[in-house]
């Protein structure tokens, strides 16, 4: 909804780029749990990586949303600032959701046995 806001209010192209970027990076992420490749690829933990994801589109979010709601140069431009904040909300609590969902000294695999 923020790229569309962007998009439709002709806005900075640091706006635009950002919610881009956090489509397309989403966008990846859902392609591999979904194609399940992160049973494929198991050297990497792909939890902490959806983190990791989470955390840098937070900051990023803060930052050019802020700017947007702030400068306000038009009404979309507005529009998205806001809708990229309720992105950053969400982008925190996934990433905390996931944080409190793994654990980095328990065991790793699908035949642990259960806590």
């Amino acid at each position: 909804a923020a790229f569309l806001c962007f998009v439709a209010s002709r806005s900075r192209g640091a706006y635009t780029a950002l919610a881009v970027m956090e489509v397309v990076i989403t966008a990846l992420f859902f392609l591999l749990y979904f194609l399940k490749l992160d049973k494929k690829m198991s050297w990497l933990f792909w939890p902490l990586a959806d983190i990791f994801n989470s955390v840098i589109a937070a900051l990023f979010l803060l930052v050019v949303c802020l700017f947007a709601v702030i400068i306000k140069t038009n009404n979309g431009t507005l529009a998205g600032g806001v809708f990229g904040l309720v992105l950053l909300v969400l982008s925190v609590v996934d990433a905390v959701l996931l944080f409190q969902k793994i654990s980095l000294d328990g065991p790793r695999g699908r035949n642990t046995p259960a806590k």
